[in-house]
């Protein structure tokens, strides 16, 4: 890692700042040391500091996927893949999901289903840079109730001082957040329905009082309304899925007043669209997405601190399809502003690493991607991340790889 500019037509600086015309980045090591006009940043940069013209591209913060799952395949049954692979043949695979995340423009992502604490091997890898691939936060093994949901991964806990012994199991472990399953999901066909709630509130609460009390964030499994509700009165950080479902498949059933407290409470919530509903849209029709866009505008509309998670790794939904997701978004008549928000800032304010990434600014991380032309007239760019840094780390993709898009610089700071 050493100093560079990086210089393109457009810099988003995220969050709420400006957009910089013909801007540049001065990354220093790992980090990010000014952000400006193109020029002034050059003036700015210390004497023969290499400059890396980009050309018509927009300089972006890295993406931020706040859904993953490493353990899967993203096949069309992962979960068979999954149970039929020992922990030697799942590591090295997780390894190669890792870096097809980083491959997409992710330069952080938090997962949300280990084994065995698989997830940490592999992030304390790439934190020591001994591999490559995103910054991750790992919540370990999921909290469930036996037989509930993904209790295969082996996170069965029945009753409040369970469900708190579960949770300090995961953070002795090295786990960064808890992630407690309140509701049944499709890939468990065995256990509770994805509207039918599996914890008491008083074993939510206690697994959100356990985690509070060592300084860590819960992330919770929701699909039915009852289940947003007890999640909501618990105390949760942040709502993944919260697709409003009922008895009747495909027929969310909305409640305004839910959403308007979502919005008052500060709750983020994960829709976790995800390329998933590109398969779905051509084998059942657009139809079948509908009301579930129409959800999401409406608690855009409504205020609700929507971030971007992909659910990579379950059925059809590929680490190399972030950008996917977020089209659908836009889809749902979110403006682009708003949806890179929900892939970056938000999404480091959901994380609790704001302080570290999401935005361009001096003093964070140098995690960077670049993308061809205006940002802002085509999310469709995303598809084809040019360069990627991660904590000043330089990648290139390898699809931008064998296009040679980028050529050697030959400028240097004056």
């Amino acid at each position: 890692m050493t100093r560079r500019v990086l210089a393109a037509e457009l810099v988003l600086p995220g969050g709420d700042q400006e957009a910089v015309p013909d801007g540049a980045v001065l990354v220093d090591g790992d980090t990010i040391a000014d952000v400006g006009p193109r020029d002034a940043v050059i003036g700015r940069a210390p004497a023969g500091t290499p400059v890396q013209e980009l050309g018509a591209a927009t300089l972006l913060p890295g993406l931020i996927d706040c859904h993953v799952h490493l353990v899967f395949d993203a096949s069309e049954d992962p979960l068979t893949a999954f149970l039929a692979a020992d922990d030697a043949a799942l590591l090295p695979a997780m390894v190669g999901r890792a870096a097809r995340l980083l491959d997409a423009g992710v330069t952080t992502a938090r997962d949300l289903g280990d084994r065995n604490g698989l997830v940490r091997k592999v992030r304390d890898a790439i934190t020591a840079g001994d591999i490559p691939g995103p910054r991750l936060l790992s919540a370990g093994t999921p909290v469930t109730v036996t037989g509930g949901h993904c209790w295969f991964l082996g996170g069965e806990a029945d009753g409040q001082d369970a469900v708190r012994a579960a949770v300090r199991r995961n953070l002795r472990d090295g786990a960064d957040l808890t992630k407690i399953m309140v509701t049944g999901g499709t890939m468990t066909t065995t256990g509770p329905r994805p509207h039918q709630v599996q914890f008491t509130a008083a074993e939510l609460a206690a697994a959100v009082e356990e985690s509070a009390r060592f300084g860590r964030r819960v992330a919770a499994h929701v699909h039915g309304t009852e289940g947003i509700e007890a999640a909501l009165e618990a105390g949760a950080d942040t709502l993944e899925h919260c697709t409003f479902a009922s008895a009747v498949k495909g027929q969310p059933a909305h409640k305004h007043e839910l959403i308007d407290r979502m919005a008052a409470d500060g709750v983020f919530v994960c829709p976790t669209f995800s390329s998933t509903l590109d398969s779905v849209a051509r084998e059942r029709g657009a139809d079948t997405i509908q009301p579930y866009l129409d959800l999401v505008r409406r608690e855009y509309e409504a205020g609700v601190r929507l971030v971007a998670g992909t659910d990579a790794g379950v059925h059809l939904a590929t680490f190399e399809g972030y950008a996917e997701g977020l089209l659908w978004y836009e889809r749902a008549g979110l403006p682009v502003d708003a949806v890179l928000k929900m892939a970056t800032s938000e999404a480091a304010a959901a994380l609790g690493v704001s302080d570290r990434t999401g935005r361009i600014a001096p003093g964070l991380d140098a995690d960077l991607l670049v993308v061809p032309g205006d940002l802002r007239e085509d999310l469709r760019a995303l598809r084809d991340p040019l360069l990627v840094l991660a904590r000043g780390r330089v990648h290139v993709p390898p699809a931008a790889a064998e296009r040679a898009v980028l050529r050697p610089q030959e400028k240097v700071a004056p």
